[in-house]
């Protein structure tokens, strides 16, 4: 150590026969006593989680993981069967992809939620209050041509399976607070004022799930790409076996047509 060189932190320190994590002797305390996702929840949050804190986050931590093939699995399939040395390429390249569209939503949508309640003096205290609050926050997200975080999904068109099992075990557990109650009151309001009906979706609740474990809401879609690697790395595993990122490549390149962009670009 350098005399007079500081670099506090709160996460970890190694020594020549210790390695310290949140304070905690690693091997001592926590290797095999704390489970994976309750110590991801301790090291975002700073404060070690309930058993009920993490049975939602490891739900929710599940609920990512994967959902078939989505342009992240794809992405990390296709970089694998081009760079098949370097697995943590692969497992980079589908992550990347979490955005607005795929994975980012579970932060767009904690955000959205906490930004309505950041300005709410009194939460409501029935159903008919936040339908009111939601109300208001869908008619000036219409009005600003902004969508909604959390409506609608690519497959799931009428009811997204997830969405209801994890509000379950949030009430369960008494965890269902301020921000899925807004976010379901979102879903009984909103198709009055987008005149159409979208399901609450799955990375939405996960997203009013984790605001309401008090976790930052910066770190959601953290989360997010942190369940999601695991699924990532089951399709890498299947990619070992199958090859297919291969196929993928190859029904692409034989089924490329040249299309000269003065006459229109993409053709279906």
């Amino acid at each position: 150590m350098v005399e007079g060189l500081r670099f506090p932190t709160g996460i970890g320190t190694s020594e020549a026969d210790e390695i310290r994590v949140l304070g905690q002797d690693l091997a001592a305390d926590l290797m095999g006593k704390v489970g994976f996702g309750e110590l991801a929840f301790w090291l975002v949050a700073g404060r070690r989680p309930t058993r009920g804190q993490c049975r939602v986050f490891e739900t929710v931590l599940v609920a990512l993981a994967d959902h078939g093939f989505t342009p992240t699995a794809i992405a990390a399939r296709v970089t694998y069967a081009s760079a098949p040395e370097a697995l943590q390429g692969a497992l980079a390249a589908g992550l990347l992809g979490g955005g607005s569209r795929f994975l980012g939503v579970t932060e767009d949508c904690g955000r959205f939620l906490a930004d309505v309640l950041a300005g709410v003096e009194a939460l409501p205290t029935d159903d008919a209050g936040w339908d009111a609050l939601a109300t208001t926050a869908v008619t000036e997200a219409r009005a600003a041509k902004r969508f909604v975080p959390g409506l609608g999904h690519p497959v799931h068109k009428v009811r997204d399976p997830r969405t209801p099992v994890l509000i379950g075990i949030a009430e369960e557990e008494g965890l269902r607070g301020p921000h899925l109650r807004l976010f379901e009151a979102v879903g009984r309001v909103h198709p009055a004022i987008l005149g159409r009906a979208l399901p609450l979706n799955g990375a939405g609740v996960c997203g009013a799930a984790l605001a309401d474990l008090g976790l930052p809401v910066g770190m959601l879609r953290g989360f997010a790409l942190l369940a999601r690697a695991a699924g990532l790395l089951g399709h890498l595993a299947e990619e070992q076996r199958t090859g297919l990122g291969l196929e993928i490549y190859r029904t692409v390149d034989r089924n490329a047509v040249y299309t000269p962009a003065e006459e229109g670009g993409h053709r279906g």
